[in-house]
């Protein structure tokens, strides 16, 4: 597996700007539009648990799981920017993520932020 495989963020081409920072250096923010998140939740594989299981004994990452966290983390960040453009955002600041278990059957990974409209300043 490549690096890539273990990456995240945004591609060149989104239309949505998505940043951790309250604003961005030479862009001002020109409407506050509001909270928007994306929500995924994703079951365990009993293959990769017992793989997990036996790699964690031994020690070492576990990229299958590793894997499967980026492609969530992904797939949350994509609904949050689906969001934002259809509320009429170009931005979305002070975004994050929050990693919880649901309901002992899954993960469940949401990313949200403030959606807003940034121009050049």
């Amino acid at each position: 597996m490549g690096i890539e495989e273990f990456g995240g963020g945004q591609t060149a081409q989104s239309e949505v700007l998505v940043v951790t920072t309250n604003d961005v250096p030479g862009y001002q923010v020109t409407e506050v539009i509001g909270e928007v998140f994306g929500l995924t939740v994703r079951s365990r594989h009993l293959g990769s648990q017992i793989g997990a299981g036996l790699k964690s004994m031994l020690g070492g990452e576990l990229k299958g799981l590793t894997k499967t966290l980026v492609e969530t983390r992904n797939q949350a960040m994509e609904r949050l920017v689906t969001q934002a453009k259809a509320r009429g955002a170009n931005a979305v600041l002070m975004m994050r993520f929050d990693v919880t278990e649901a309901a002992d059957v899954g993960t469940e990974v949401c990313a949200y932020g403030t959606a807003a409209v940034i121009s050049k300043s």
